[in-house]
């Protein structure tokens, strides 16, 4: 497996394993999923933060991809990220996303983030609240109920990790 930054023609593999997601999960809260030009803008609005957007590639294929992002637009929250990680379930169990929160982490400590947030839908998605916990990560709380997806309300699970120096020093 080669881990590597996301490239522009990564995309469409991109949008196929996010559309994936979106349409038989609840890891999105998303309930149509975006176009491949949509997921193009996004890709290029986290690049141009310089924010992290990684892949992991299996025999020339992405396999699954991961990216933080600012975890809110306020000034004051700018130390703070959100991750997000999708793999492409034909790769699944396989330890990609493992491998790509743990590189992740990395980058994100290089880039000077303090925090890092985790959004999980759903309080059943055993396996990415187990590979965040794997990593460091510890529950603070769930939104009961916060999302209507395939005729059911789903739960956000957040979880939170410091890195770097954490809250124990300023920027």
């Amino acid at each position: 497996m080669e881990l590597r930054d996301a490239r522009p023609d990564d995309v469409p593999a991109i949008t196929a394993i996010y559309a994936h997601h979106v349409r038989a999960g609840t890891a999105s809260f998303e309930t149509e999923p975006p176009d491949e030009e949509e997921m193009r803008e996004r890709y290029e609005a986290i690049r141009s933060k310089g924010m992290p957007w990684l892949v992991a590639e299996l025999g020339g294929r992405v396999a699954g991809y991961a990216y933080a992002s600012l975890y809110r637009p306020r000034a004051a929250y700018r130390f703070t990220l959100e991750d997000s990680i999708y793999v492409d379930p034909a790769f699944a169990r396989a330890g990609i996303g493992r491998a790509l929160l743990a590189r992740l982490i990395a980058a994100c400590e290089a880039a000077g983030a303090r925090q890092l947030v985790a959004v999980i839908g759903g309080s059943d998605n055993e396996a990415s609240i187990r590979l965040h916990a794997e990593q460091g990560f510890e529950p603070v709380g769930i939104l009961r109920g916060a999302g209507w997806k395939h005729g059911r309300w789903v739960d956000s699970v957040l979880m939170q990790r410091e890195i770097g120096k954490g809250s124990g020093a300023p920027p």
